[in-house]
């Protein structure tokens, strides 16, 4: 009893069973063997994309019984009877250029000596006409033994049908792999959300829309790096492996590097190993790469996700606003659709400049308490049930902050001027040094973007990192003691503006998805039970 070694989670199943299609593929797959073929196939060159092919409509013509070239009509107007307009214009024949195209096979229907695919590369999908007088008695039998899901290659004439479709009117046929692997019901698709995110290659392979999101994933991070080259920024790699780590308040993956004998951490932030550049004199410099935090999963967290971080020396975080604005328009541009994108049920207009507005008259607005009034701010926490037990004002403050503000902040608005003490790494306020010179982008109650202006007194930092704010965990704490970041502020770092965006929720909410794992190629998920 064989069983096959390539059916993944179905791969406890046996193969001896006459209605298994996997059964059927394979004995296709041996037919195409005994014809000399190969069915995993070879090099095919000089390929056309099926979006290429769409920019050649206007070289394909009909040639009149006079010899004159007519222009086609426009077929996409339901207006036009292409079968009508030809038979009005003829006789004659319709003339196009020869093209190679390959692509997977996503419908399939024969009739007699005729046989109509549809084919898909990653910039569409294009009709295949397969015609045994043209294509010859071989090929056409080649043909018959095609499934739905096998990579095949198509010389042919690039025309239209007599309904207007356009089609590649096949010469030639190449196979080049077999799918062995039946695909999703035709119409319900892969619609599992757990076996998309296992399957990715299925889901891209099959599921509407899912290429069109990664490849707009690909123009926003695209978009992103011009945006900042072309304001002279420099792009560096910082460590992923850090001995402290530092920059954010989340908890560590922890590893072990065994020829050092020495406890790692992976990155949690880039933060200050960029600092540590500005310090050498690297001005503007910013890293697009992953960080890792060992918190839950959920639509909006991933503990692998990609973060872009900025930097630019002589700025604060007025200029990272503006630095912000120009980042996230640029990407729109590049995806087209416009400044209005619909994400989570609504409507969110980018058009700039974005909303700004005060922690504290946000705080005011959505509690009806004096964000200044210690004793009122605890009052309202214990009502909404938060636990104010040795914790600093502050800490309570932004606790009832992120409870009861944040999910009201449609946006794209900008947060500014923080409580200082939650932000050890940023600078004070010059006449007011209980605020701190940081923003928060919130787009649909979601934190997008970080930034401030940058602390880079060298005493000041060390006294905030040697000093945890009350009722928090040194796991939950952002000071974290690293004393060569210290000394590397003493050598002179220039003031500056930093700013973080996590790209994957920039790409979810551009794209309009619902969770961050379909903005994610392969995000973490549970054991899966096969």
């Amino acid at each position: 009893m064989n069983r096959n070694p390539d059916a993944g989670s179905s791969g406890d199943q046996t193969l001896d069973d006459a209605t298994d299609p996997r059964v059927a593929r394979r004995e296709k797959m041996r037919q195409i063997e005994a014809m000399g073929i190969d069915p995993f196939g070879s090099r095919f060159d000089d390929r056309k994309l099926v979006g290429d092919c769409r920019e050649l409509i206007s070289e394909i013509k009909f040639r009149t019984a006079d010899g004159d070239l007519l222009e086609l009509p426009d077929v996409q107007s339901h207006d036009v009877d292409y079968r009508q307009w030809k038979s009005d214009n003829g006789p004659g024949e319709e003339i196009g250029p020869t093209v190679r195209v390959a692509g997977r096979i996503m419908l399939s229907r024969p009739t007699g000596k005729l046989i109509f695919l549809n084919i898909k590369d990653w910039t569409g999908s294009v009709q295949i006409f397969v015609g045994k007088k043209q294509v010859g008695e071989e090929n056409f039998d080649l043909a018959k033994l095609f499934d739905l899901g096998d990579l095949i290659g198509v010389e042919g004439r690039l025309g239209r049908t007599n309904t207007g479709e356009l089609t590649v009117f096949a010469e030639k046929l190449f196979f080049l792999t077999k799918m062995l692997e039946p695909p999703p019901e035709k119409h319900a698709g892969l619609t599992n959300v757990d076996l998309k995110q296992r399957m990715r290659y299925a889901d891209l392979a099959f599921n509407e829309g899912t290429m069109e999101t990664f490849l707009n994933r690909t123009k926003i991070v695209k978009s992103i790096r011009s945006t900042l080259d072309s304001d002279g920024f420099c792009e560096v790699e910082g460590p992923t492996l850090h001995t402290i780590p530092g920059g954010a308040a989340a908890r560590p993956f922890e590893t072990h590097h065994n020829a050092l004998d020495m406890q790692l951490t992976m990155r949690i932030a880039l933060e200050l190993h960029l600092k540590r550049l500005m310090v050498g004199g690297m001005e503007r410099v910013y890293e697009m790469g992953r960080v890792y935090r060992n918190e839950g999963l959920s639509t909006r967290h991933n503990p692998e996700f990609t973060m872009l971080e900025v930097y630019q020396a002589y700025g604060d975080y007025q200029s990272m606003m503006d630095l912000t604005e120009r980042v996230i328009c640029d990407a729109i541009e590049s995806i087209g659709g416009g400044y209005q994108r619909e994400f989570a049920g609504k409507t969110i207009d980018f058009t700039p400049p974005f909303k700004r507005a005060t922690y504290a008259e946000l705080f005011q607005q959505a509690t009806g308490v004096d964000p200044a009034d210690d004793a009122a701010v605890d009052q309202y926490a214990k009502k909404i049930g938060l636990d104010t037990d040795k914790k600093h004002p502050d800490v309570i403050r932004n606790e009832i902050f992120e409870a009861k503000v944040e999910d009201t902040l449609e946006g794209p608005i900008f947060v500014i001027d923080y409580p200082a003490s939650i932000c050890p790494l940023t600078k004070r306020k010059r006449d007011n040094p209980e605020i701190a010179e940081r923003f928060e982008l919130f787009i649909c109650g979601m934190e997008l973007a970080n930034a401030y202006t940058e602390l880079n007194d060298p005493d000041l930092q060390q006294k905030l990192f040697e000093t945890q704010l009350e009722g928090l965990d040194d796991e939950e704490s952002m000071a974290k003691m690293d004393h060569d970041f210290i000394r590397a502020l003493r050598h002179g770092m220039p003031p500056a503006g930093g700013l973080g965006i996590g790209i994957d929720r920039l790409v979810m909410i551009l794209t309009g998805q619902k969770s961050i794992r379909d903005v994610i190629l392969f995000p973490v998920l549970r054991p899966s039970d096969h």
